[in-house]
């Protein structure tokens, strides 16, 4: 079993902390890894209920907040929707990821995950007249 590091950044320089998530498998597909994280995301959201959801997209009926985002009104994620809607993100480039130092480009692709490897999560902002 390997720990996987997930890091959040932006276009625009920002830089999560990262945090680990426990593999079984040294390969998956792009899709499964993406699965993998929103599930552990919303079930930390479960356990500790914060003001704030902190993942990798916005739930429906939330607001942009500090470092995440604000539901309006407190209730359960369903984390086989946010998976569908991060899936939908990286399909319309949302987002890049770079597992290790290369960047996979479909969500069916195979990719090793070496003992320790970083999964950058790579947000693109839209640019400010572009």
């Amino acid at each position: 079993m390997g720990m996987v590091t997930f890091v959040d950044e932006t276009t625009a320089g920002s830089r999560s902390e990262g945090w680990g998530l426990d593999m079984a498998e040294e390969r998956l597909t792009l899709r499964e890894l993406i699965r993998r994280r929103i599930f552990q995301e919303v079930a930390e959201y479960h356990a500790k209920r914060p003001e704030v959801f902190h993942g990798l997209v916005r739930p429906e009926g939330a607001e942009h907040a500090l470092n995440g985002y604000a539901l309006r009104t407190p209730r359960r994620i369903d984390p086989q929707r946010q998976t569908e809607l991060a899936l939908k993100a990286f399909e319309r480039n949302g987002f890049l990821v770079l597992v290790g130092d290369r960047q996979i480009l479909d969500l069916d692709e195979e990719t090793d995950l070496p003992l320790g490897v970083e999964v950058t999560f790579l947000k693109l902002v839209a640019l400010v007249g572009g």
